[in-house]
């Protein structure tokens, strides 16, 4: 069992640059996508299976947020480039990736002072959640577009919006993170 869940967190952290290159080099939007939605799902039962099974390690702990981070930042990076998003739409991927950088960085901070890691907030999750379903319907591309079209709202329309709701809610845990992390930081330098 413990394979599998390395199995599908590696997945995850190779896929990011596949559907990279599958959008740069062929421009397959629907395998991109595919793709992209099977790497999300990987993302929910590694954790689920490793957390049912006590198989949780401090390799997948230390790989699981990076394999994360790429897929976001790859596919987000990819649809700035390609133009999907543009414009003020920039300022919603920006936010998203200085979040990760910035929790990431904590993340490391503690550990390196041998303190306990900030458990995951279920906003947090919510926020993935979303995060993934608006980077999903905007590497849907034209083939999207024809399938959810009602009156101004298309594919595109609506991973632009969800992409909104995921960058404030990304700053209202990000800042909790944050200030969760220095407390604890503060109370530890206080007990020294």
């Amino acid at each position: 069992m413990n394979f599998f869940i390395n199995f599908l967190t590696f997945f995850r952290l190779f896929s990011g640059p596949i559907i990279c290159g599958m959008l740069l080099l062929t421009f397959y939007p629907s395998i991109a996508f595919t793709l992209f939605i099977f790497a999300s799902l990987s993302d929910y039962f590694d954790g689920y299976l490793a957390r049912k099974y006590s198989l949780e390690t401090a390799f997948g702990e230390v790989l699981d947020p990076i394999a994360d981070k790429i897929l976001v930042a790859a596919a987000l990076v990819l649809l700035v480039m390609n133009g999907i998003i543009k414009n003020y739409e920039v300022i919603a991927a920006i936010v998203i990736l200085t979040r990760e950088i910035l929790i990431s960085g904590l993340r490391e901070f503690l550990a390196k002072r041998n303190q306990a890691s900030i458990p995951v907030s279920s906003l947090s999750k919510f926020k993935t959640f979303i995060q993934m379903l608006s980077i999903a319907m905007l590497l849907t591309g034209e083939t999207g577009n024809k399938i959810i079209n009602f009156q101004d709202y298309n594919a595109q329309t609506v991973g632009i919006i969800l992409l909104w709701i995921a960058a404030f809610i990304t700053i209202y845990t990000g800042y909790d993170y944050l200030r969760k992390g220095i407390d604890s930081a503060i109370s530890d330098d206080e007990k020294k």
